[in-house]
């Protein structure tokens, strides 16, 4: 446990919008030089379970290439650590450098946890000179103990920015299958959290496995906005455009969202805050529901 005094990191940034979060196996140049042009929001590079335990070192020393290959188009960069102590230092002094948005937390299952990895992230940016505080935290919920302790997860530290259940982990160490009656659930428990902290809530409700049925993904990732996430990591590009669509509102919802707009516009001028719109009542909640459907349109 901490009892150092860590300086205050500064003011988190704003939420990003990650729509799409694709995985890429650090240690592979092909992979790495091909990232950028996947149409993805973010780059994960990993350095987790797809780097086979003795190309670790070799993935961490190619990371400041990795990391320069991946941000041609804009993507955010996101690093995958390991969990273990001796790894996550290793990757830890890997992966704080200018250039990367975020470290991904695998197997998040306290805030201790998390508040030990900013502490050490702390310590790093300032022996670098980097902005303290702008690398943010994405934590993999894996456990079934962690769903016990997600609202004081979700609210450890002002790195964190986003929290993920990890479903096939997740699935194992329950002895199950990633199943849609096993991950409901516990999806709902991370959204449910994340939205209570001001985090972004990803994924969808199976298995992350599952891509080559395009058919079924899009309807996972529709039904899964339709509850509240805001995005999903993919392991594979072919996920990627079909979360980008899924995540983003439809020309259908945006049309939808003008109207109300338009005609809250006119009620206030009148002086009332509910209102009538092809036959359904519009009321505050509907009206911020529409707000935020133009200023995700307008973000992508």
């Amino acid at each position: 446990m901490i009892t150092d005094t860590v300086p205050a990191v500064e003011s988190a940034t704003s939420v990003p919008r990650w729509r799409s979060l694709l995985f890429v196996p650090a240690h592979v140049p092909r992979f790495v030089e091909a990232a950028h042009e996947r149409g993805a929001d973010g780059i994960i590079l990993d350095l987790e379970d797809s780097v086979p335990q003795d190309q670790k070192a070799e993935a961490r020393r190619q990371l400041p290439e990795s990391v320069a290959k991946v941000t041609r188009k804009g993507a955010s960069v996101l690093v995958r650590v390991n969990r273990g102590l001796r790894a996550l230092g290793a990757d830890l002094g890997a992966a704080v450098m200018a250039g990367v948005d975020a470290l991904v937390l695998p197997k998040t299952d306290s805030a201790e946890w998390v508040s030990e990895i900013a502490y050490a992230v702390s310590e790093l940016e300032r022996e670098r000179n980097l902005p303290l505080g702008r690398i943010r935290f994405l934590a993999q919920i894996e456990t079934p103990g962690a769903l016990q302790r997600l609202a004081a997860i979700a609210s450890a530290d002002p790195r964190m920015v986003a929290m993920a259940l990890g479903p096939e982990d997740f699935s194992a160490a329950v002895g199950g299958a990633p199943e849609f009656d096993l991950l409901l659930t516990p999806n709902l428990a991370v959204l449910f959290a994340a939205r209570a902290a001001g985090l972004l809530p990803l994924g969808f409700i199976g298995s992350i496995g599952e891509f080559s049925d395009t058919r079924k993904l899009r309807e996972a990732a529709t039904h899964a906005r339709r509850l509240g996430f805001a995005g999903a990591l993919a392991i594979h590009p072919t996920q990627v455009a079909i979360f980008n669509e899924a995540f983003s509102p439809s020309a259908q919802e945006v049309a939808w969202a003008r109207g109300v707009v338009a005609t809250e516009n006119d009620a206030v001028a009148r002086g009332v805050s509910a209102f009538s719109l092809n036959g359904k009542m519009i009321d505050p909640p509907v009206v911020r529901r529409a707000h935020e459907i133009l200023a995700l349109a307008d973000s992508n």
